[in-house]
């Protein structure tokens, strides 16, 4: 299909009151350049997707939504690790990132997984983190907010788009891990047979509220059953992934 033809990217925009020079969006999977489990919009460069197509959607992404620059690429493993931005080398191994510096691009990948959004009353720090249950678990959430450097009272977060609880299910380990650190997020929890369906949503807003963050926003959207609007690896595997990115402007733009 001719660029004159092919749908356009779309984005999800957090809702939450922070000043405009915090800009922050989850991409949808539709307007790319991307063929098979991978269509359309994949911005992951490690699932198997055609890489000149991955690097075609990528400049797009910088393109259409006039990113300040390219965005700051993680590799992700589930865990807690935390880059402070600019810094930290080419793709650094980490699920999250910070930055008090306009123009720089904190970014996640998930197809499943929960981005979790911060930004402070000022619009000085924002940041970002992947969160599946392991990262979670291994509290990568309260990693991030320390490494924001701001009074969890000046901070609000915004849940991006991830799976809903009536469609993860998850094993009793899953549960255990969890009930370790919160024996509260047992409410999290609805039992299904031998296994468990898991609230990814609840479980992050317990962290952030424990910590005493502000205000937590979003959440809702399901990425297994949105089949039109989000990959989801639990659904279809092989398949894309979804970019989330928070920066700050300059003071006037």
């Amino acid at each position: 299909m001719s660029a004159a033809g092919r749908e356009q990217p779309c984005a999800l925009r957090p809702q939450w009151p922070l000043p405009d020079r915090v800009r922050a969006l989850t991409t949808l999977r539709s307007g790319g350049m991307s063929s098979g489990p991978w269509s359309s919009f994949n911005l992951g460069d490690q699932v198997g997707d055609d890489p000149e197509a991955v690097a075609a959607n990528r400049r797009l992404l910088v393109d259409h939504f006039a990113l300040p620059a390219s965005p700051n690429w993680l590799r992700q493993v589930h865990g807690r690790e935390v880059v402070v931005l600019p810094g930290g080398g080419s793709s650094p191994e980490a699920d999250a990132a910070v930055t008090r510096e306009p123009g720089v691009v904190c970014a996640v990948l998930t197809a499943d997984c929960l981005p979790v959004f911060l930004g402070d009353r000022q619009g000085q720090a924002v940041g970002i983190a992947h969160a599946g249950w392991r990262g979670l678990a291994a509290g990568v959430i309260e990693a991030a907010v320390e490494a924001m450097d701001v009074a969890p009272g000046q901070l609000h977060a915004w849940l991006g788009p991830a799976i809903s609880q009536a469609a993860f299910e998850v094993g009793g380990e899953v549960r255990e891990a969890m009930l370790a650190e919160d024996p509260g997020a047992d409410a999290a929890f609805q039992a299904s047979g031998q296994r468990w369906r898991a609230d990814l949503y609840r479980l992050a807003a317990r962290r952030l509220e424990s910590l005493g963050v502000a205000g937590v926003h979003g959440g809702g959207r399901c990425t297994f059953s949105e089949r039109e609007a989000f990959f989801s690896h639990r659904r279809e595997a092989p398949c894309g992934r979804m970019a989330s990115l928070i920066w700050l402007e300059n003071e006037g733009d």
